[in-house]
């Protein structure tokens, strides 16, 4: 890490996918995780572990492009849709992007439940962004799509998701059609135990069942 930072370095190579870490459009929680290799360590190694070629991928919660990359080199970027609701994260997806010779599937707009209109609560911290208000956030009016609505015209048979604890509203709302493959960082600091609980119920109920866990991530599978 220190050596990265002596010689200025603004790419990196985790897991064969290149990374900007420009500090002018990657901010220092983002390029620390980079520089130590940590940053979305448990998505990583769940998609790794998980996804296959012939994988369709829908990912909720693109973030910086870093996990949304991992799946396209596994399945193929003509197999990834990727929604992120964050608008500023856009320029910085197609960097990453650009970076490695592809273009993404991406959608600049939230998914819910309904598909309404919401605020996006945004932080100096892109990680901490989400549909959930916290202390210092800016609210910003973004269009979203219905979650069943993008599920029947993409067609996923595996779903990444991150999204800051609006994944209980948006699942249990969901029978997840055509999905054999979940995998969900949930957020019980945000949402609490007993919501958590809830959706997991849910999964359990439309057929899915966890498998491997990595800190607040889970691998869930079902057979259709």
């Amino acid at each position: 890490m220190h050596f990265r930072r002596l010689v200025n370095r603004e790419t990196i190579t985790i897991d064969g996918v290149i990374v900007t870490t420009d500090p002018k459009v990657v901010n220092k929680a983002v390029r620390d995780g980079l520089f130590k290799e940590k940053y979305e360590e448990p998505e990583r190694i769940l998609v790794r572990d998980s996804l296959k070629n012939g994988d369709r991928v829908l990912e909720v919660g693109g973030g910086v492009g870093f996990v949304s990359l991992l799946c396209a080199k596994i399945c193929g970027a003509e197999n990834l849709l990727i929604y992120e609701a964050n608008p500023a994260m856009a320029p910085l997806i197609e960097k990453n992007f650009g970076l490695n010779g592809l273009a993404p599937n991406l959608r600049s707009r939230a998914i819910t439940a309904k598909g309404d209109e919401v605020s996006f609560f945004m932080c100096d911290n892109i990680i901490s962004s989400s549909l959930y208000e916290r202390e210092g956030s800016i609210a910003q009016k973004i269009p979203a799509d219905a979650f069943d609505t993008v599920i029947q015209e993409w067609k996923p048979t595996a779903l990444v998701m991150d999204v800051e604890g609006a994944e209980v509203d948006i699942l249990t709302s969901s029978n997840l059609e055509g999905l054999t493959k979940l995998i969900l960082e949930s957020h019980p600091h945000i949402v609490g135990d007993e919501e958590i609980q809830r959706l997991k119920n849910h999964l359990a109920r439309v057929g899915f069942r966890e498998g491997i866990i990595i800190h607040n991530s889970s691998f869930f599978s079902r057979q259709c």
